[in-house]
């Protein structure tokens, strides 16, 4: 790095050259008027010839606004509509109106810092939503580092708060049968969704982009290959979360439940003179089967129920903690219980419901025992 300074009236001009722009290929520099002797001058020059070594003094005349708007354009087309609908909202509610005019060569941790303090005691956010912040405006960085536009990411070494741990506290059985009790006397459809949430620990999403293909009564199995998600322009259909296609076997009162909201849907569908194929949704408010219910829908009928059940509590998404801790309490194998969730592999299984396994474990406790103390064969 080459530095150059010349009096300027009753201050020096200080200037270092930092080489070209690696995406533009300008000519950067950073300069500043510094007032003192021309021995302090020089020294001020060298000190801003070794940081810009370092790659500190790189100068940039965007926002924060602007580079998270071309980050957004780049990286959308790998989001899925879900995580691009709220990646754009976060942008659009938090950083842009408090960060956006920041320019990126400003930009310093302890200024994140204190929008983060802002979001969390101004705002009233969570932790969780603040990281969730967090990590959009430290991508968005990243990648400006990498184009250049900056030297480092502030972001890193700013301080997002701490997310605890989640206690999960799923329904009790006999909480879930009032759910389902109350959704039967009034929305039978809602009951068998309820139904099936309860038995296949299903994400929401996956559940209302079921269809008939996708069921089979005589084998009891659902084959769970898609999910539906609301994104800008509505719903919109996509893998599952893991990309991975699976197959999950119901009991016998679920597979009688669907047969019989099969039955209600073929008489719809009839009497208006329409066919209830394949390709028809299981849960659909149109006679035939042509739309799916809407994901946000589902969890407001769901909330309708809760509340008059007195478990304000119970979350929908509580409903698959339920079946995965019941499995897990029962002795059911982790890697079962991981499939039917539809998680990547076991390993997550276990970090999520860790705290479950303990009536397993007692359980393997006393067959390891049993075969290093055999009891003695009292008939001898």
């Amino acid at each position: 790095m080459r530095g150059f300074m010349r009096r300027r009236g009753e201050a020096w001009e200080l200037r270092v050259d930092l080489g070209r722009h690696p995406v533009t290929g300008r000519r950067m520099t950073k300069s500043k008027a510094f007032r003192g002797t021309k021995g302090m001058a020089e020294r001020e020059l060298a000190a801003m010839v070794a940081a810009a070594t370092e790659g500190r003094l790189v100068s940039s005349p965007e926002t924060v606004g602007s580079l998270l708007e071309e980050w957004f354009a780049h990286a959308e087309p790998g989001f899925s509509p879900k995580t691009a609908l709220e990646t754009r909202g976060i942008m659009e509610r938090y950083l842009v109106p408090r960060l956006g005019r920041v320019r990126l060569d400003r930009l310093r941790a302890a200024e994140i810092d204190r929008f983060y303090a802002w979001l969390r005691d101004e705002r009233g956010l969570a932790p969780a939503t603040v990281r969730r912040i967090h990590g959009v405006l430290r991508r968005a960085l990243t990648q400006g580092v990498k184009w250049g536009k900056l030297a480092s990411n502030p972001a890193v070494n700013a301080s997002p708060p701490r997310v605890p741990a989640p206690e999960l506290s799923p329904p009790e059985p006999a909480e879930v049968a009032r759910l389902f009790e109350l959704a039967a006397a009034d929305d039978p459809p809602l009951a068998v969704f309820l139904a099936l949430a309860a038995s296949t620990g299903a994400r929401r999403g996956e559940l209302v982009a079921l269809g008939w293909s996708d069921v089979d009564l005589d084998t009891r199995v659902i084959r769970i290959r898609r999910s539906l998600v609301t994104g800008r322009e509505g719903l919109v259909e996509k893998d599952t979360k893991t990309h991975q296609a699976r197959r999950v076997a119901i009991d016998a009162a679920t597979a009688q439940l669907l047969a019989d909201h099969r039955e209600q849907m073929l008489e719809a569908a009839a009497s208006c003179g329409l066919e209830l194929d394949g390709s028809a949704f299981v849960f659909s408010h149109e006679p035939g089967g042509s739309s799916p219910w809407r994901p946000d829908s589902v969890t407001r009928a769901f909330n309708r129920v809760r509340d008059r059940a007195g478990l304000s509590q119970v979350r929908l998404h509580d409903l698959r903690h339920f079946v995965a801790t019941h499995l897990l309490s029962a002795g059911v194998d982790v890697r079962t219980v991981a499939g039917r969730l539809g998680h990547r592999n076991a390993a997550t299984t276990l970090n999520v419901y860790a705290a479950f396994l303990q009536s397993a474990d007692r359980a393997a406790a006393e067959v390891i025992g049993g075969v290093l103390n055999p009891q003695e064969d009292d008939s001898q």
